[in-house]
C-alpha cells in the first residue's frame, strides 16, 4: 500500500512539473486574407470562429489589407464566417485548427470559380454557395443603383431642384424600402422643399411627408439595433439626427408637443450633441409661444439651460435664455425689473460674441434694465 501511494505522489509531481509547458502548447494560431470578387481586400470586416465542440466564439477584425490574425485559438473544428456590417458574405464549416498555424483565406473570386466548376462540393453545398453568391451579387447591384440615385438627388438638391431630388429618393425607397438612410434623405428633401412652396396646402403636405419619412427612418434604425442585424457603433448618433430633423418638421406643422419629445429623444441618444438638440428645443418653444405663456417660457429657459450645460460656449443659448426671461419682467416706475439671471445671460452672450448678430439687442436689453455691459463676465480674461 505504501509503495502505491509513493508511486502516485511521484506521478502527481511529474504531472505538476509538466503542466506549464503542456498548457502553453494547447492553442494554435489562425490567420488569413479576405478579398472580394474583384480581388479587393475586405477592410474592417469580421471573421467569426465558432467551435463546433464547445460553442466558444472568437471575433477577429480585418485590417485595411483584409488580413486577420489571432493567437490562442483552441484546437478543434470551427464554423468560420466572414461578414461586413453585420451581413454574412461567406462561411466555411468544419475547418480544423491544430496546435500549429492554420491559414484560412476568403477569396471570393476563387470561390465563385469553384462554384462554377462544382469542384469537391456536394449538391447541397453547391446550391448553398450558388445562392450565397447570387445574394452577394444582388446586394452589390442594389447598392450601386441606390448610390446612383443618392448622387443624382444630391446634385439636384444642391442646385435647388428639390422636386427632382424627391423623385430620385422616392424611386430609391421603392427599390429597397428597408434602408433608413434613404428615408432620412427623402425627409431632408421634403423638409427643404416645403419652405419654397407658396401654396400653404402644398407646404403642409411636404412637412407631413417629411415627418412620415423621418419616422420611417427611425423605425428601421431602431429595428436594426434591436435585432442586431447590422452592427453600427454610431447607430444612436445617427438615430439622434433623425429625431432632430423629425422635431424640425413637427415644429413647422405646429405639433410642438411632438417636437419636444423628438428633441429630448435626440439629446438622450447622443449626449455629445445635446447642446444643439436642446437649443433647437428651446427655439421651438420660443417660436411657438405667441401668447407669452408663462409655462412655455419657463420650459424654453430650461431647455436653453440644458443647452448651456452641454455646451457652455453656445452664445445664442444665452441670448435666447435672456430673451425668454425678460418676457417675465415687470415695471417699477420707469425701471424694468427682470428675473434673476437675465442680465447675466445677455452679458455672457456679449462676452462670447461682442459683435454677434444679437449684440445690439443684448446691449439695449441691458440698458433697459439699468445694467452696464461687462465683457469680463465669466472666466474670460481681458486682453493686455
Amino acid at each position: 500500500m505504501k509503495r502505491y501511494f509513493a508511486g502516485l505522489a511521484l506521478l502527481l509531481m511529474a504531472v505538476g512539473l509538466c503542466a506549464g509547458p503542456a498548457f502553453a502548447q494547447q492553442s494554435g494560431v489562425v490567420k488569413g486574407v479576405c478579398k472580394d470578387i474583384d480581388g479587393k481586400p475586405y477592410a474592417d470586416a469580421m471573421v467569426e470562429w465558432v467551435s463546433n465542440e464547445t460553442g466558444r466564439k472568437y471575433d477577429l477584425k480585418t485590417n485595411s489589407k483584409g488580413e486577420y490574425f489571432s493567437l490562442g485559438i483552441l484546437p478543434g473544428h470551427y464554423k468560420v464566417t466572414l461578414s461586413k456590417n453585420g451581413t454574412e458574405i461567406y462561411h466555411y464549416s468544419g475547418f480544423a485548427v491544430g496546435l500549429d498555424e492554420s491559414v484560412l483565406d476568403f477569396d471570393m473570386k476563387k470561390e465563385q470559380a469553384a462554384v462554377g466548376q462544382g469542384a469537391g462540393l456536394t449538391p447541397e453545398q453547391l446550391k448553398a454557395q450558388q445562392e450565397q453568391q447570387a445574394q452577394i451579387a444582388k446586394e452589390r447591384d442594389t447598392v450601386k443603383a441606390l448610390n446612383e440615385r443618392l448622387a443624382l438627388a444630391k446634385t439636384a438638391s444642391d442646385s435647388g431642384d428639390f422636386d427632382t431630388a424627391i423623385t430620385q429618393l422616392t424611386e430609391a425607397t421603392q427599390m429597397d424600402p428597408t434602408r433608413d438612410l434613404l428615408w432620412a434623405k427623402l425627409g431632408d428633401y421634403n423638409l427643404g422643399s416645403a419652405n419654397k412652396q407658396t401654396d400653404s396646402a402644398e407646404k403642409t403636405k411636404r412637412y407631413d411627408a417629411a415627418v412620415t419619412d423621418y419616422q420611417k427612418a427611425v423605425e428601421l434604425k431602431q429595428k436594426a439595433v434591436d435585432t442586431g442585424t447590422k452592427k453600427d457603433p454610431d447607430a444612436n448618433k445617427v438615430m439622434a439626427q433623425f429625431y432632430n430633423n423629425l422635431g424640425k418638421a413637427q415644429a413647422q406643422l405646429g405639433k410642438t408637443d411632438d417636437a419636444v419629445k423628438a428633441y429630448n429623444q435626440a439629446a438622450q441618444l447622443d449626449p455629445t450633441a445635446a447642446g444643439m438638440y436642446y437649443f433647437n428645443l428651446g427655439a421651438t418653444l420660443t417660436n411657438a409661444n405667441v401668447k407669452n405663456d408663462m409655462q412655455m417660457r419657463k420650459a424654453a429657459v430650461d431647455a436653453f439651460d440644458k443647452a448651456i450645460a452641454a455646451d457652455p460656449t453656445k452664445a445664442d443659448a444665452y441670448y435666447w435664455k435672456g430673451t425668454n426671461l425678460i418676457g417675465a419682467a415687470t415695471l417699477q416706475g420707469d425701471k424694468m425689473i427682470a428675473p434673476p439671471g437675465t442680465a447675466e445671460a445677455f452679458q455672457k452672450y456679449l462676452e462670447l460674441q461682442p459683435t454677434g448678430p444679437h449684440a445690439e439687442e443684448a446691449k439695449a436689453m441691458l440698458s433697459g434694465m439699468g445694467s452696464t455691459v461687462e465683457t469680463s463676465y465669466g472666466t474670460q480674461k481681458k486682453k493686455k
